[in-house]
């Protein structure tokens, strides 16, 4: 059976391609080289914050925010609506979140600054002596990674029509006539109209000679969740100093470039790319994280198959300074790869205007994906 779109990749990219193609009546295919999503698609927190982002994809993560509540009307979708809680630390960081409030403010993008006692009675395991003040984001969700991505991609295949093919590489893509054809590693060979790529980090199946032409990177991120905490409630997303100095979002503040200039380049968390970020989950488990080690596409062996205890180290000292939370005991380690243009907020590339590669997108994959997805495929069928 022919169809009108093949999607190749099943993390949240290219779900959410296929999802915004079958809301326009499109017959869609989706091949997935593994089992099920096992990209940076389920191992990041889960946090969809549009308050992080530059102004241009702040605009794609707000619609983000509202597809996922359109969704949640339709299925199943572990998502909660408790907001984001960035936290300063220090003088340097009060005066960087007084001026994304008032970007906010001109945005008109709904966010409230908070001194440190509603930042505390907000979050009562903060530390005292860590919190200066907060910004808080209340229209802001908090999905669950490792659950979400399936729950979607059932709802497509249950009552949208979605055709699934999980376990099977992709090995082949080709302009064929007036369509395309992809071959998956047994031979099965399907076709389609038009054929969209999100292939994650994976650049060695299909056209690894125009990956290789660009300037992509892959980012390892290391995290770690801790055993179910009992008597500690951590809503939303919380994210720390370190967030502040890094997050897009605030390389518009007037301040942001004499920050910068005052940091200390030899601490740790500049050399491993650290910045703190907690969410509790609905088992009352907590995810930390993380940090950034890098390396250009062919050259991702060199970040290695472990996770560094040192770094690991690193985030859990950095987080008890952060919060009381008497027993954290963590319960599992885990990295997680995606891949970012370093020119480009993620790659674009079309093929006889039948193939499109979307990837690359780096971390903006959570809270842009649903959003880009749309505006990505309404430009593919002229819409």
């Amino acid at each position: 059976m022919k169809t009108d779109l093949i999607v190749v990749g099943g993390g949240i990219l290219g779900v959410f391609h296929a999802y915004h193609a079958l809301m326009l009546g499109k017959s869609v295919r989706l091949i997935e080289k593994n089992q099920r999503a096992m990209g940076a698609t389920v191992r990041n927190f889960g946090q969809v914050v549009p308050s992080g982002m530059n102004t241009t994809w702040q605009v794609i993560g707000r619609r983000s925010l509202e597809i996922y509540r359109e969704l949640q009307e339709k299925c199943s979708l572990d998502m909660r609506q408790e907001g984001s809680l960035y936290i300063a630390s220090d003088p340097d960081e009060v005066t960087l979140i007084d001026e994304l409030a008032a970007i906010n403010a001109s945005n008109h993008y709904p966010s409230e600054r908070w001194d440190a006692s509603q930042c505390r009675s907000h979050v009562k395991a903060l530390k005292p002596d860590y919190v200066k003040g907060g910004l808080y984001f209340p229209g802001e969700l908090s999905v669950a990674p490792d659950t979400m991505i399936h729950q979607v991609t059932n709802y497509l295949e249950e009552s949208l029509g979605l055709m699934t093919h999980f376990g099977q590489p992709a090995i082949a893509c080709e302009v064929l006539g007036s369509g395309c054809q992809v071959t998956l590693s047994d031979g099965t060979e399907f076709q389609s109209e038009k054929v969209i790529i999100s292939n994650g980090s994976d650049f060695k199946f299909l056209f690894p000679h125009l990956f290789l032409r660009e300037p992509i990177e892959v980012t390892k991120l290391q995290m770690m969740s801790t055993r179910p905490i009992s008597g500690v409630n951590i809503p939303g997303n919380i994210l720390t100093g370190l967030s502040i100095r890094r997050y897009e979002a605030f390389y518009d503040c007037p301040s942001f470039s004499e920050v910068k200039s005052r940091e200390d380049s030899t601490e740790l968390w500049k050399k491993y790319g650290v910045h703190i970020l907690f969410k509790q989950a609905s088992d009352g488990s907590v995810i930390i994280g993380d940090s950034h080690l890098y390396a250009d596409i062919g050259d991702e062996d060199r970040l290695g198959f472990d996770s560094d205890h040192a770094i690991n180290r690193y985030i859990i000292n950095e987080a008890r300074k952060i919060m009381e939370m008497p027993d954290l005991e963590i319960d599992r380690f885990w990295y997680g790869v995606y891949s970012q243009h370093k020119e480009k907020d993620l790659l674009e590339l079309t093929i006889d205007s039948h193939i499109h590669i979307c990837t690359a997108i780096g971390g903006k994959g959570m809270t842009g994906s649903p959003g880009y997805a749309e505006k990505s495929i309404k430009e593919i069928y002229n819409i």
